[in-house]
């Protein structure tokens, strides 16, 4: 069965990994020495050799070299893992967070490899969507527990996305709203549908609250299951 895991995050998202759902068991740490280091986008792949032998793992972004000491926190197996950007199968790989990288708790774009997002808040102004279920990016973060289980509408410009990851497209949305200040200004949406960042989007989906996905990745809110149209 497909579980909910990392990218790390992300979040992160942002990011990415690119393939189906790892497939996860109960959270470890895992502790040895790097011996090679494979970056790709938001992502950092460690081949580390432990105590048990050698294993690879992938954490958030990170300068990470040959020859450190490494412990990966919150770390979960996935088997016969694809990574297209690095076209390679794992036949084992660990997920998780590097011991001394920022704590969770933000959102999975940030969280793996606090990649920045495309564009200020002050550089966007998207009209709200037409109808009754349609709300702004403030909108649907504020009323977020009176809305929680709803079906809304939200029209923003992509400012993060992260394809593939937990078989799903993580989608980072904005449309001048809100502030930064209060986190009110961006609102995360999952979706089978592909975009790309710079797109004007409407997205239908499911309100979710108190979305925990393992491995120290929390969401306040995000919505969920959206189908995307163009503008």
């Amino acid at each position: 069965m497909k579980t909910l895991l990392l990218i790390c995050m992300f979040i992160a998202a942002p990011f990415a990994w690119g393939q189906s759902a790892p497939a996860g068991s109960t959270a470890t740490v895992v502790k040895g020495e790097v011996v090679e280091t494979r970056n790709v986008e938001g992502f950092t792949y460690l081949r580390l050799k432990t105590q048990a032998g050698e294993t690879w793992a992938v954490v958030g972004q990170a300068p990470v070299r040959k020859g450190d000491q490494v412990t990966i926190k919150d770390a979960m197996i996935n088997h016969d893992f694809r990574s297209r950007k690095l076209n390679k199968t794992f036949k084992t790989i660990y997920f998780g967070t590097l011991a001394g990288a920022p704590a969770a708790g933000y959102d999975m774009a940030r969280a793996h490899a606090g990649i920045a997002m495309k564009a200020a808040p002050e550089d966007i102004h998207v009209a709200k969507a037409p109808g009754a279920n349609a709300h702004t990016v403030e909108e649907i973060i504020k009323q977020s527990a009176k809305l929680k289980g709803s079906q809304v509408v939200v029209r923003g410009k992509v400012v993060a996305y992260h394809p593939e990851i937990m078989g799903r497209n993580w989608i980072h949305l904005r449309d001048g709203s809100g502030s930064a200040a209060d986190k009110t200004d961006d609102i995360l949406v999952t979706s089978k549908q592909p975009t790309k960042v710079g797109d004007i989007i409407t997205a239908r989906g499911t309100v979710r609250t108190d979305q925990d996905f393992g491995a120290g990745y929390y969401y306040k809110v995000l919505v969920e299951g959206a189908t995307l149209q163009a503008r």
